[in-house]
């Protein structure tokens, strides 16, 4: 029999009941759309979490205290002034403090985030002050109360007037205003970026932290293929600061972009799989539905298939006949879960939640739908096709 005529007769007997075949379908339409909608929301996670990883600068090299419950702070601005001095492979480092505060001033206050950074942190992170300045090395080595606002911050308390050169608290501390921060809109994530006040770090930790250790130093290689020279010479040179012997632990971690990228997307892939795994259970929920329905179409149509037998047909055009029919009606859902997982993917688009469908994982889905049919229409096929044509013909 042509493979023409086998797929018309299936659909013929498709839509011979059409609310019963929707139904049987469901649990693939359901499954296939989860699975799709799930790996792409992952997939759009892990692209978000790329460029906004990307996003925190150029050449990052990124330290910070060591993991674990009982590990010390050993990071201080002392190591900060050794790495710029005696890295030949670092093109910018600053030390980095930072703690959400409520700022006061011009119309009102503002809950923020305030930096305590020195001069190169603007290098690293590509940034410019789009009017004023920004504080010298000098005003760090000093102590001076000066800070550096994000365009966000300046447009809650000064919406009216040019905040440079004006004064305000933070933590109950008067600083004066020397510049704004260009704009830089929100990261990846959806996260603000120009909601944010930086100080002179020297500052920071003398009056508002109150502790001299850093929470991390931020380091810019001199170029991207000395990233993995940098983070080794860092290595040294901190292990030197801190009089670590041949055999101790680092009292530190040293991570650079491309492994801060690797470790964040792991996550996202393995919670990715995850996700995927538990949509999959539907497509198997739905392969039994198909099971269960080509089970009770070959009931239904055991003196036909007696007749078939009786004027000539082969046994496998009997198979092929009903798995032709289980094909048919789980690419079918199949087709239609693709269709509402497309359709589910732009409008979560709308609603901020970033998702990424890859045609590879169309084709992968309509295909692995395909086989669901395969597999789970092969045993109604076959008991189909072994039925004797003189039993078949006596069924009422």
């Amino acid at each position: 029999m042509k493979a023409s005529t086998l797929i018309r007769l299936s659909l013929r007997s498709i839509l011979r009941n059409r609310m019963r075949s929707l139904l049987t379908t469901l649990g693939i339409i359901i499954g296939v759309c989860s699975v799709i909608v799930m790996v792409a929301v992952g997939e759009g996670s892990q692209a978000s979490i790329r460029d906004n990883i990307s996003s925190m600068g150029t050449n990052l090299i990124m330290i910070t205290p060591p993991r674990g419950q009982n590990a010390a702070n050993r990071l201080v601005i002392e190591d900060v002034e050794k790495i710029r001095k005696e890295g030949a492979y670092v093109g910018a480092a600053s030390g980095v403090v930072r703690s959400g505060s409520t700022v006061v001033g011009g119309i009102g206050n503002w809950p923020t985030t305030v930096y305590g950074v020195e001069p190169d942190y603007l290098r690293i992170k590509e940034w410019n002050t789009g009017a004023g300045d920004f504080f010298t090395e000098r005003d760090v080595n000093t102590r001076v109360k000066k800070a550096v606002i994000g365009t966000t911050v300046a447009k809650q308390l000064f919406p009216d007037e040019d905040p440079v050169g004006k004064r305000f608290r933070i933590a109950n501390t008067p600083f004066d205003i020397v510049g704004v921060l260009e704009s830089k809109g929100s990261n990846a994530m959806g996260s603000d970026q120009d909601d944010i006040v930086m100080v002179p770090l020297s500052t920071a930790i003398s009056r508002l932290r109150r502790s001299k250790y850093l929470q991390s130093i931020e380091i810019s290689a001199v170029s991207e293929d000395r990233m993995d020279d940098a983070q080794a010479e860092v290595e040294t040179i901190l292990r030197e600061a801190h009089r670590l012997g041949p055999d101790a632990d680092n009292d530190f971690s040293v991570m650079n972009q491309a492994q801060i990228i690797e470790m964040a997307s792991s996550i996202a892939k393995t919670l990715t799989m995850l996700l995927g795994a538990i949509a999959g259970v539907s497509l198997l929920v739905g392969g039994i539905g198909i099971m269960n329905i080509m089970l009770v179409s070959v009931t239904e149509r055991t003196r036909e298939i007696g007749i078939r037998l009786s004027v000539g047909a082969r046994r496998r055009d009997i198979l092929r006949q009903f798995l032709t029919e289980s094909v048919v009606l789980s690419l079918s859902g199949g087709l239609i879960g693709i269709l509402l997982a497309v359709g589910l993917s732009h409008l979560l688009e709308f609603v901020g939640l970033r998702a990424i469908i890859s045609p590879f994982f169309i084709l992968l889905s309509a295909g692995f739908a395909a086989a669901v049919g395969i597999f789970f229409g092969y045993y109604p096929a076959h008991k189909a096709s072994a039925m004797n044509p003189i039993d078949a013909l006596r069924a009422d």
